[in-house]
């Protein structure tokens, strides 16, 4: 009976140095209120001036996802009162944005499907408030007052969670390959408020929206948007209206709850900020920063499958990380590795720890270049896959080479066909009426066989060439 209409504003924090008005910090972790200087705070006398990191990493994410980049863009002083915002105001911009139009491409149920994005703009975060750290009180922290954001604002297009948090991970990672943002959700770099309406099937008339504001998980924003909608089906199904308001999800409770009316767009009082110029962005800056663009994951993608061969499910996981498939990559690089069995390591055995410890690729204790020794000696049979798994949990936890390892430990696989040849006629020999049984027709045998050699060989004869002899020994 209900159609949901969803559209996301996404807050990305920018990777610049220093905030996007003045000189202080945007490091994380710092304590409260040790980063927020004379401009961040709006005192009497000072003014702000502009990043000019942060108009480039905007016009970078405009370039990405094919937008006007506005030659001409102002900055707009959005008026409202809440604790956290000390200046009661904050900069951003409204008329005129840095970047407007663009899409984005999502793939659901194998199709593919085009998101249209409104406009991208400048701003300055606000502070934080504190409810938990003193009983019946807000603390504030203004560490984040005047760290640079991007908000990219979508058109209201998807229709389902499941949609939105595509869209959502395809923006993430996009402005983590762009280098513009670390994306990390848990430290606010990467945050969003969803918009979600319902409407009757068949019809085109939007319903009334409810926001749901700072959500920092892709888990999260599909649990509120699904709660959402069944709240407002509920609501429209018994006869009454949807109000138009601000919500927020509460993970504990996996449900949304009010926060305060929705505010239009009139009762920010938008107007030009007077302290700051506008930002005049020339074609040669912007083709200087085109020129520069590393590879993007959608290109990434195509790339790899014509190039690796391989399938949909391993490169979506190896290109979500520009970091990932650069280690991909490299590992391959100048060998005759097979390119399915290096994804498959990279995704079963390296992200398995790696997301264990919860680690990036950047502190990996396993370079690509030792990654690739190992794989090597695999490929060429000096060491068994199984063995290959106890030689890069040592080489994780210790730090150790593969080679060093393999050596030190006599790891190397038997494969002088002369000396199998023996063990295997032994073998045969000392089981003859096991023998007997595999030839009338009990196949299964040939794993006892295989066992009792790599017994004979204490677990080091090359299991590929002892099935090969086994099964010449063992016909009629």
């Amino acid at each position: 009976m209900w159609d949901p209409v969803i559209g996301l504003e996404i807050h990305v924090q920018l990777n610049t140095k220093s905030k996007i008005f003045s000189p202080a910090s945007t490091d994380f972790g710092s304590d409260q209120n040790t980063q927020a200087c004379a401009i961040d705070l709006g005192m009497p006398g000072v003014l702000p001036v502009l990043n000019e990191e942060a108009v480039k990493m905007a016009i970078k994410f405009g370039l990405a996802i094919g937008a006007n980049i506005s030659d001409n863009s102002i900055f707009a002083r959005k008026n409202y009162f809440y604790p956290d915002l000390p200046k009661g105001y904050q900069i951003s911009q409204y008329e005129i944005p840095i970047v407007e139009g663009g899409s984005i491409n999502i793939i659901i149920d194998g199709q593919t499907k085009t998101i249209n994005i409104t406009r991208a703009h400048l701003e300055e975060d606000a502070g934080k408030s504190i409810h938990d750290l003193y009983p019946n009180e807000t603390a504030i922290d203004l560490n984040r007052a005047g760290t640079p954001l991007i908000e990219i604002v979508s058109e209201p297009e998807m229709k389902s969670a499941a949609e939105a948090v595509q869209y959502l991970k395809n923006i993430h990672s996009l402005v983590r390959y762009l280098g513009i943002s670390d994306g990390n959700m848990q430290e606010g770099s990467f945050r969003c408020d969803a918009n979600i309406s319902l409407m009757k099937k068949g019809s085109e008339v939007l319903g009334t929206r409810a926001e749901i504001k700072n959500i920092n998980s892709f888990k999260f924003v599909e649990n509120a948007i699904n709660h959402e909608i069944q709240r407002q089906s509920d609501i429209l199904d018994n006869g009454d209206n949807v109000k138009q308001e601000t919500r927020l999800y509460d993970p504990s409770k996996d449900e949304t709850r009010s926060m305060r009316s929705k505010e239009e767009a009139n009762d920010y009082r938008y107007f030009p900020d007077p302290d700051l110029l506008p930002v005049s962005i020339t074609s040669k800056l912007i083709e200087d920063i085109k020129s520069n663009m590393p590879e993007l994951p959608s290109t990434k993608k195509d790339r790899f499958k014509a190039q690796y061969k391989l399938n949909d499910y391993d490169i979506d996981i190896l290109t979500n990380n520009r970091e990932l498939s650069e280690y991909f990559e490299k590992t391959i690089e100048g060998t005759d590795l097979n390119a399915k069995t290096t994804a498959n390591w990279i995704i079963t055995e390296v992200l398995a720890l790696a997301n264990k410890k919860n680690i990036g690729v950047s502190e990996y204790p396993v370079s690509y270049k030792n990654l690739k020794n190992l794989l090597s000696n695999v490929q060429s049979e000096v060491i068994s896959s199984k063995q290959a798994k106890d030689v890069f949990e040592r080489m994780w936890n210790n730090g150790e080479d593969a080679q060093y390892i393999i050596e030190n430990e006599g790891m190397k696989q038997i494969s002088d066909t002369d000396e199998l040849n023996k063990i295997v006629d032994n073998i045969i020999k000392n089981n003859y009426k096991s023998v007997e049984e595999y030839q009338n027709g009990k196949d299964k045998l040939l794993g006892f066989f295989v066992g009792q050699v790599m017994k004979e060989t204490k677990g080091k004869g090359n299991p590929k060439l002892i099935n090969e002899i086994l099964k010449v020994k063992l016909k009629k």
